[in-house]
């Protein structure tokens, strides 16, 4: 592996930053300065510091991004900005989008290449919250909340499972579901009579999105954040 890409791996600094330190001298591999970033290294044999503090590799990254508008849900596409493409360090191979959030659509996206972890947050059978902030082009009436809690919409000649919506005003509210059908809260809008105007992604089981984060920033997940979700998938 490279040295620059093995710093990034582990969350210490942007690309750029990576490279700045490493031409600073900063950097020593088995005890020999080091100075040029694209050195190859052995990350599980060599001992990397940087200023005399040993750096650790982790075989997995996690990561949170509050996707912004316009930014698809891929690893690689040839007409569009992908998710990808928001995270500017250099990302081991196998990192993707854990499920995928629609072109419009902003908020809270883990990428990740724990697969793992990845298959027990998408699997139907594990039925995880993802809660969302909606707003709606119509006033929220009290029958289209009930419709919409009680698990009476069909989609797909499948009939949802139960939602919670928690109603912030006439025209918005938090939407949870259980589910990750294709387009699902917009066709769940469109069959009670509303429509969608603007939808964010806030948690995905025990993750919540960072309110810090401005839209198309990024951060590393903390160890707490990782071992709650991998204790709330089971």
């Amino acid at each position: 592996m490279r040295l620059d890409k093995f710093l990034a791996h582990a969350q210490i600094g942007t690309r750029k930053e990576v490279k700045q330190i490493i031409r600073k001298k900063r950097v020593c591999v088995n005890g020999v300065v080091c100075s040029k970033d694209d050195t190859h290294i052995d990350e599980t044999q060599d001992i990397i510091t940087i200023d005399g503090e040993e750096v650790y590799y982790e075989q997995y990254v996690y990561i949170m991004l509050n996707k912004p508008q316009g930014v698809i849900s891929a690893t690689q596409d040839t007409q569009h900005e992908t998710v990808l493409d928001c995270i500017d360090v250099l990302l081991p191979k196998g990192c993707f989008p854990v499920g995928r959030l629609d072109i419009d659509t902003e908020g809270l996206l883990l990428i990740t290449n724990d697969g793992k972890l990845s298959h027990q947050l998408l699997s139907p059978k594990h039925h995880i919250d993802k809660r969302y902030y909606v707003e709606v082009a119509k006033s929220l009436s009290k029958e289209m909340i009930h419709t919409l809690e009680n698990g009476s919409i069909v989609l797909d000649e499948k009939v949802i499972q139960e939602s919670n919506v928690e109603q912030i005003n006439d025209k918005s509210c938090y939407l949870t579901i259980k589910e990750g059908r294709f387009h699902q809260i917009k066709r769940m809008m469109h069959a009670v009579g509303n429509d969608v105007v603007y939808l964010k992604r806030v948690q995905m089981g025990t993750l919540v999105l960072d309110e810090t984060l401005s839209c198309g920033d990024w951060r590393w997940l903390s160890n707490e954040e990782i071992q709650q979700l991998k204790a709330y998938t089971g």
